[in-house]
């Protein structure tokens, strides 16, 4: 009996021990792509857009800046999507050893934590707008390559075990060598399924499983189907779905 009840109270200690342990461990580094439209189709100078987007921006950052080593990386939408790497920021916020301090000397040292990560989020909000604002009058503002963002988020997940994807675009893909829903938008949910089912087919090496995606679309929520065609939505939903991706979060 008195063996039974140690062997329990060792395993009950176990459980604690281990249950401290996790708790003991810090959460997984973000990590964030941010993909700015940089085309002719979205105005960020437009009142609207601009105001949308720096709100939406400032809270990506305040979601995904949590402390020190979290990576946010963006790139231009544009022809060249792929290579258009224009911003990359690690958040240097760095927590205190708590664990031997004062009640006193532990809020002391929660203040000026969140006082410094909220200093550091809001420099690279800063950033982020200044490259929302940035003019391109390149070439590459022709053609709209949204496709070429699943080798960038693939590549980010060799590293990461999730990756948190946000798009500032129309979505509208335009290329001259492919899909191109200027001249020819799908027309329906059928039509947009079958294309993105097709399309998705020649990206299939990329696995973009443990990816979550946010569309900020430039649109008002008084922007007509013409202009907001709802079929766009489904051929990214099942474009990035066919790759493995989650759930397309319009916001």
């Amino acid at each position: 009996m008195k063996k039974a009840l140690l062997f329990s109270a060792l395993l009950l200690a176990g459980c604690s021990d281990s249950k401290n342990n996790e708790a003991d461990q810090p959460a997984a580094n973000t990590y964030t792509l941010v993909f700015l439209d940089k085309t002719q189709s979205v105005d960020p100078k437009d009142h609207f857009v601009k105001t949308k987007y720096s709100a939406a921006l400032k809270n990506l950052v305040d979601q995904n800046i949590r402390a020190e080593g979290d990576q946010l990386e963006v790139y231009f939408i544009h022809e060249n999507t792929s290579k258009a790497r224009a911003l990359t920021v690690r958040s240097r916020t760095a927590r205190e050893d708590t664990r031997s301090l004062s009640l006193t000397d532990l809020e002391a040292a929660e203040n000026a934590y969140n006082l410094s990560i909220q200093r550091e989020r809001q420099i690279i909000t800063t950033a982020l707008v200044d490259k929302l604002m940035e003019d391109n009058r390149s070439a590459s503002n022709t053609e709209t390559h949204i496709s070429a963002a699943a080798q960038v988020i693939a590549s980010a997940l060799q590293n990461n075990p999730r990756v948190s994807a946000w798009f500032f675009s129309d979505m509208v893909e335009s290329r001259k060598a492919g899909r191109n829903f200027h001249s020819k938008p799908p027309q329906s949910q059928e039509q947009a399924t079958a294309w993105a089912t097709e399309d998705a087919a020649a990206y299939k090496h990329h696995n973009l499983a443990g990816t979550d995606i946010h569309v900020i679309l430039p649109f008002s929520p008084t922007s007509s189907s013409k202009i907001n065609n709802p079929h766009v939505t489904v051929y990214w939903k099942t474009f990035f779905g066919e790759l493995g991706a989650g759930e397309v979060r319009e916001e």
